[in-house]
Formats: C-alpha cells, structure tokens, sequence
C-alpha cells in the first residue's frame, strides 16, 4: 500500500527505542580494539575537528602544535570530530585533497598514530563511500574512517555516533548543497496503517538501536560518544535539536561521561546542570567563526573559545583530565572528571 509523505508520522525516540527492542534480532556496532602500548601509563589522545581546508585558515599551526603537544604527551591516537575536507568532501579516492589536508599536514612523528573519524556534513557533500574505503588506509595507515562504531580501550570506550543523516534540513532544504545519501537511505521509521512500521531498514532508528544497546552492554569504566553535531553548544550552529532529540535520553540513561563534537568552529566546555554530562566542542582544526556566541548559563559554560585549536584527554581508571589548547600551545582551559576505583558502569 503506498502512502504519501503526509501520511507518514516520525515516531518518537523512547517508541521506537521501545519497539526495536523487541526486534528478533539486534545490530551491533562494529568494535575496534585500541590495545595500549605503555603499560600501566595514562591513555593519551588528541581530539580536533573541522580541519580538512589544504593548509589554509591556520590548519598547519593547528597541525604543528598537535604534533608538539602530541609528542609532549606521547599520544595514544587522534580522534577527528568530523568535516574531515572541505568544503564538499572528496570527490573520490583520488581525490588529491586527501594529501593536501591530511598526509602532507599532519606530518610530525607524534602524530604517525591512528585517526579514528566520523563524518560531518560536508564530508557528506562529497562521495562519502570514498572516506570510508579501505584505499585511503592503504595511502595512509592512520586513517579509520567508518560511519559509527565502536572503539575499545580498555578503561574507556568511545562510541562515535554519525549525526549527519539525523539533520532535517539537509534532506527538505539543502540549499544549493548536494549530499550522498548512498548508504543512507531509507533514512526514517515511520508509522504506516494500523500496526505496521517501517523501522527495520531505516537508517537513523537503528542507529539510535544500535548506540542505545551497545552503550547498555558496556562495562568499560568511562563512556564517551563522539560525533560531528553539537547537542549542547553556544556557538554559531548551537544546539542540534534532532540529534539533542534523539540522543540526550540515551546519554542520561546510559551515564555517558561526555559527548564530544565539531560542528561549530570553536573550543567549549559545557557542564549540564541537570544530568552531569560533559559536552566538549572541538571544532577549531581550521577556520573560526569569531565573536559568534549565543547567550548561555555560566554556571554550565566552562570555556567558550572562538579561536583555533584541538584539546586532549588524559584517561586513567579513575580520573579524566580535559585541556584545550590554541594555535600557540597555550592552555586555555583544563579540567578534571573522577571515579570512584570500585564504580561499576552501568547496564
């Protein structure tokens, strides 16, 4: 029976949450083993965002003072919040930009560690399946890119989430953009007739499935997600609503101990009053967006930075240490999370 897009309803989160639970069988996330070199050290990563622009809008002193910082801290892995290239993705596996803002930028030996990537929305302008191909992995060693997954590090495990598709907007008004939707689509579950529902195949349900389960099957002692969009954010884009939507029910249930993003071009720190959840936007890897801030709780905003730069994470079983750094190697802010040694995560 065919029916037009009117007669379509989105079902809310916790519904179909609720119905993909009882589905006969569940999807899991692809996991990815991170096996640490330092024994009985810290866990030492560098996280930045919204970088791939060949050099220019200062990504080479971003780059330098990574592989600096990087070296200083002997860095585990880099994590990449996604808008990977600019500004329509790459056109293929050829695509020559791959080199010229990433393998021929980040060329310090600190950073000859892996890249774990998820996609942003201008990677999405591009061929998508071509970041995702086992060729640039070949070109480049460091370079995991997948659309969500899992990725194990023993006291810590990073759930990277693809936002993009969650963005309405880019489906019902995407400008003069053109997205890849390959892979994608169906995108939406959707109540059709009485008790039918279109929800096994569609995309963004089961990746709200597939995170929801694989984050209650976790025992690692920290949980941090990671994707592109903001959910709590003060700068240019602020909060993504769909994706603040779907998710924040997820993260508070779940105890997640912080959702990391790009998206907007900026440092920040915010602490949500309600839940305790940590939101840490690192998407200055480039270009910034000065003076672009909207008004926030000050007792939740910890750092908002309109300028260029990365920040790293520090992980022991029982402490977290966040710092943001600018283009200059200079400290703009830290932070620190605990646990209890005995805290059991929860499932």
């Amino acid at each position: 029976m065919a029916w037009s897009l009117k007669q379509r309803v989105l079902l809310p989160v916790m519904v179909v949450l609720l119905l993909l639970r009882t589905s006969p069988s569940i999807a899991e996330l692809q996991k990815l083993k991170h096996t640490p070199t330092k024994a009985d050290q810290p866990l030492n990563i560098l996280v930045v965002g919204d970088w791939g622009r060949k050099g220019t809008h200062n990504q080479s002193l971003v780059a330098y003072q990574m592989g600096e910082v990087g070296e200083k801290h002997n860095i585990d892995f880099v994590i990449s919040t996604g808008d990977n290239f600019y500004d329509d993705g790459l056109t293929g596996v050829d695509d020559p930009a791959f080199y010229d803002s990433f393998v021929n930028i980040y060329t310090a030996q600190s950073l000859q560690k892996i890249w774990y990537n998820v996609l942003g929305n201008h990677d999405y302008r591009g061929d998508v399946e071509a970041q995702l191909s086992p060729i640039l992995t070949q070109k480049d060693s460091r370079w995991v890119c997948m659309r969500s997954f899992i990725l194990d590090a023993g006291i810590v495990e990073f759930f990277f989430v693809d936002t993009t598709p969650f963005r309405d907007d880019y489906f019902t008004d995407p400008e003069d953009h053109t997205y890849d939707w390959s892979g994608v689509l169906p995108r939406e579950a959707y109540l059709s007739g009485l008790l039918e529902v279109d929800y096994y195949h569609a995309y963004m349900s089961r990746q709200v499935m597939d995170v929801d389960f694989a984050l209650g099957q976790s025992k690692a002692k920290w949980k941090i997600v990671v994707g592109h969009h903001t959910i709590k954010s003060a700068g240019h884009h602020g909060n993504t609503v769909e994706v603040e939507q779907q998710f924040l029910p997820i993260l508070k249930a779940r105890n997640v101990d912080a959702y990391i993003n790009g998206h907007d071009h900026c440092l920040e720190h915010i602490v949500d009053a309600e839940s305790g959840i940590h939101f840490l936007t690192s998407g200055g890897g480039s270009k910034a967006w000065k003076g672009d801030i909207k008004p926030w709780d000050q007792e939740e905003l910890k750092l908002y930075y309109d300028g260029q730069g990365f920040m790293t994470l520090q992980i022991t079983e029982s402490k977290a240490d966040i710092v943001f750094y600018d283009i200059y190697g200079k400290v703009l802010h830290t932070w620190s999370l605990s646990k209890k040694l005995n805290h059991a995560a929860s499932i």
